[in-house]
This record gives structure tokens, C-alpha cells and sequence, in this order.
């Protein structure tokens, strides 16, 4: 009798799952409180508006995809299939191969962005295709958001057409599928980082052929983005099937949250962002010239009076003050879900893993130029895996697994792991040296053994692996830890 009523307590928590729990909405607040409102404040505060303009409409794109694969899971599993899931499959290989097609040709054709310099179209405000400065749109991200779209109403088509033969709606937990796609995405990120941490690819180009250094470097890079995509596109799997199984008992509780999520999160979101960015020149213009009090210099800064708005930028005063709006936003939602957890904890739980799953997304959008994707690839999938693992203990985080209280041990096993891996994860978030964006925290050169190929007059750049480093073994130490912490069971 008194463990059947152990079983029905609706607060019991092990520490091994609560700590998952903790690392993910440290995560989440981590990018939301700190990281997303720097960018912001960065790139509207820089010499040029082009880099914020090519951050809103990114983030924009990323939340509309969001809200679009959300949409689909929506319409082919509340309960039942409203569209038939062959049509969903079928759209999803039309916007997959579009996608794909996209991205091939704006990435090796020069027209990786638009409009381009010298194209011009109606040009007025000084821009070159109505309003719009050169380089404000990527084209590239424009066509990995429709190729994840397009993957992912197939994943789902199918899923859906498999449920239509099967009446099963168990959560099968984290199946062979889920398990074989979340290791061989990890070992493709640890092999990728021990190979680059000693191989540069610059120097390795140059080593082939140094008179067709810059050729080689291409083709080595696209080799380098597809065994990365291919890491990415599994952990998105792994976590897409996983969030399947989780919500699959209970849909009647989750669909509502999730849609919920997509519809007032992610698309009012991505509406506001999209339009923000369809304005921002021509309302660059128009707060410059509000002369009340001095408004208009107040809030904008020009560089040419005589080129407005294509030399303005927004002051640090209005960066502070959306800096707090963002921030302050982030904070209230963050601690909005502390106090809803008891009794909204679906909404909390499937809000938190599907937007760290958004935000890896976000990351590699906003950074698909030639000398940031590579990295931002590997932060992506490392943000992925972080929703999947999260996803795996979401379903019985309250179960009873242990009777063992925490003592001594224990409470260093909590502490200790949870220390370990925030500086593993700092060293590994040190890795990307992105201008306007990210400062040198624990410092990483890619090369020790083949460092990249010098400028002409200049000496090598030698390569220091010191986040690497650091982050193997302290992620070890982590590792070994949590191991004893979920062996001995202790309850929270």
C-alpha cells in the first residue's frame, strides 16, 4: 500500500532527470536572457543595418519554419489525419528537392545573397531593389528552411501513413532508431571536431595543390558541410521521432500546448520579425527625420547625411532600450513557466524541448557564409542533441526509480556534474569566432598539425586546441559522473 501511494505522487523526480530538466532551461535562458539580445544589440548598433537586416529575416524564417512543421504534426495527428498524409509527403518531397535546388544554386553561382550589388530594380531610398540595400536576404538560408520544411512533412507523412496500418499509440520510449541516429550524429561531431581541432582545411588545401589552394578549399569545405549536415539532419530525426513517441499517449494534452507554441510563439514571432525587416529601411528614414527634440538623431545614427538610410544604423540608446525590451520579455516567459509547472507541466516541457530545438535551428540559419557554417553546424546539432536527450526523459520524469536519498555522495554527484558540464558546454560554445557576435572566451585555432596557410609576408598562425581540450575532458568527468548518479537512484 505505501509504495502504491509513492507511485501516485505527482512530484516525485529523480535527480538524474531533474537535472536535464535544469540544464535545458539553463540553455534556453542562457540564449534568450544573454546571447539572442547581444546579437540584436550588436548588429542593429554596427556600421551597416545589413547584418541586422539579414538576423531579422533569419530569425524570422526560422520561427515561420517552426510554426510550419508544428502545423503539419498538428493537422496529421489531432488525432487523426486532417489532410491525407500521402499529399503531406508528396509536398514534402516537391519542397525538399526546391529547397535543395535553392541552396545549390545560391551557394555556387554568387548569388548567395540578394539583391546584389550591382542589380538595380526601382531603386528608391538609395537602395538598389526598391528600398533594399545590397545583401539583406540570404538566399541560402531562404532554401535550408524549405528543404527542413519539406523533410520534415515526409517524416511525418510517413509516420502518419505507418499509424494508419498500426492502432499502437504507446510511447515506445527511445527506440534503435532514436538511439542509432543520436550516436552516429555524436560520433560524426566528436570525429569532425579531433580532425579539425588538428587539420585546418586552408592548409590542408594548400598542402594538395598551392597553386589551386582556393579550389581545393571548396571542395574540401563541401565535404566538411555535408558530414556535418548529415550530423544535423540525424539529430534532427532522432529528435523529431523522439517528440513523436513522447506525445503519441497523450495527445489530447499535448496537441493543445504545442499548437499553442507554434501559433502564438513561433508565428506572431516570425510575422513581426518578417515584417520588421520588409520596413526597416524606409522606417530608418522616417525616424531620422523626426526633428521633436532631437528624436530622430536620438534614436539613428547616419555616417552620410546625403546617403539615408544606406549609411544609418540605430544608436546605442535604441539598442539598450530593445536589448531590455528582449531581455526583459525572455525573462518573464522563463519565469512564467517556473510558476505554471505544476499545473501546465505538458505546456512547459513541450515548449522547452521544440524551442532549444528552434534555436539550433536559428543558429545555423543566421550563419551560413562560408567562413561561419561549418561551425555553426556543429553548434546546431549539438543544440538538437540537447532536445533529444531532454525528450527521452520528458515522458516518466516523475516516475519512481529510486528510494535512496541523496546524503553526501550524492549531493556532490549533483553539484559536480552540473559544474562539469556548464564549463564543458562554455569551452564548447567558445569554439565559433564570429565578428559582432561572440568574444574569445576559451581560445580555439583549428590546426596544431596543419595550421592554416599563411598570407603572403606573414608567419602561421599556429593552432590552439584548448577548447577541445577542455571540453573532452571535462564532458568525460560529466559523463562518468551522471553515470553514478542515475546507478545509485537517488530521489529528489
Amino acid at each position: 500500500m505505501q509504495q502504491a501511494q509513492q507511485r501516485e505522487n505527482p512530484d516525485r523526480i529523480s535527480w538524474a532527470r531533474a537535472m536535464i530538466f535544469g540544464i535545458g532551461f539553463f540553455f534556453i535562458a542562457a540564449i534568450l536572457i544573454g546571447q539572442l539580445p547581444g546579437f540584436i544589440y550588436n548588429e542593429m548598433t554596427a556600421a551597416s543595418l545589413q547584418g541586422f537586416a539579414q538576423g531579422m529575416i533569419a530569425l524570422a524564417v526560422a520561427c515561420l519554419a517552426g510554426f510550419a512543421v508544428i502545423q503539419v504534426i498538428v493537422l496529421l495527428f489531432d488525432p487523426k489525419p486532417v489532410v491525407p498524409p500521402a499529399i503531406i509527403s508528396g509536398l514534402g518531397v516537391i519542397l525538399a528537392l526546391g529547397g535543395t535546388a535553392i541552396t545549390i544554386w545560391a551557394s555556387y553561382t554568387g548569388y548567395h545573397y540578394f539583391p546584389v550589388a550591382n542589380g538595380y530594380w526601382n531603386p528608391i531610398l538609395g537602395g538598389t531593389v526598391l528600398w533594399f540595400q545590397p545583401n539583406v536576404l540570404d538566399l541560402v538560408m531562404v532554401g535550408l528552411a524549405v528543404l527542413f520544411v519539406g523533410m520534415a512533412m515526409l517524416f511525418y507523412g510517413v509516420l502518419a501513413i505507418g499509424e494508419q496500418r498500426n492502432p499502437d499509440r504507446s510511447d515506445r520510449g527511445t527506440t534503435p532508431a532514436v538511439r542509432t541516429m543520436l550516436i552516429a550524429s555524436i560520433m560524426l561531431l566528436v570525429i569532425f571536431m579531433v580532425v579539425y581541432t588538428a587539420v585546418n582545411d586552408n592548409g590542408l588545401a594548400y598542402r594538395i595543390d598551392s597553386a589551386n589552394g582556393a579550389q581545393i578549399q571548396v571542395i574540401i569545405d563541401t565535404i566538411i558541410n555535408c558530414v556535418l549536415g548529415l550530423a544535423l539532419f540525424l539529430a534532427l530525426g532522432s529528435f523529431a521521432l523522439r517528440l513523436h513517441y513522447l506525445m503519441r499517449p497523450v495527445r489530447k494534452r499535448t496537441m493543445a500546448p504545442l499548437y499553442a507554441f507554434g501559433a502564438l510563439g513561433l508565428a506572431q514571432l516570425g510575422a513581426i520579425l518578417l515584417v520588421l525587416w520588409f520596413v526597416l529601411f524606409p522606417l530608418v528614414a522616417w525616424v531620422h527625420s523626426w526633428t521633436f527634440i532631437g528624436l530622430g538623431d536620438y534614436f539613428i545614427v547616419c555616417a552620410k547625411k546625403s546617403a539615408i538610410p544606406a549609411s544609418c544604423a540605430f544608436s546605442a540608446q535604441t539598442g539598450y532600450i530593445i536589448d531590455a525590451v528582449s531581455t526583459g520579455t525572455s525573462f518573464f516567459v522563463l519565469m512564467a513557466a517556473i510558476v505554471i509547472w505544476k499545473s501546465n507541466r505538458n505546456l512547459v516541457i513541450i515548449s522547452g524541448v521544440v524551442l532549444t530545438a528552434v534555436l539550433g535551428l536559428t543558429t545555423f540559419l543566421l550563419h551560413t557564409s562560408t567562413s561561419e557554417v561549418i561551425i555553426a553546424l556543429l553548434l546546431s546539432a549539438g543544440m538538437i542533441i540537447l532536445a533529444t536527450i531532454w525528450t527521452s526523459v520528458a515522458r516518466r520524469e516523475f516516475a519512481v526509480v529510486g528510494e535512496n536519498n541523496l546524503g553526501c555522495m550524492g549531493m556532490w554527484l549533483v553539484v559536480g556534474t552540473c559544474l562539469l558540464v556548464y564549463l564543458a558546454s562554455f569551452a564548447f560554445f567558445s569554439l565559433p569566432l564570429w565578428v559582432n557576435e561572440t568574444e574569445t572566451n576559451v581560445p580555439f585555432i583549428s590546426g596544431t598539425i596543419i595550421p592554416a596557410h599563411p598570407l603572403p609576408n606573414q608567419p602561421p598562425t599556429l593552432g590552439m586546441a584548448d577548447s577541445i581540450v577542455m571540453l573532452f575532458i571535462l564532458g568525460i568527468l560529466a559523463a562518468i559522473q551522471f553515470y553514478f548518479l542515475v546507478r545509485n537512484r537517488y530521489k529528489v
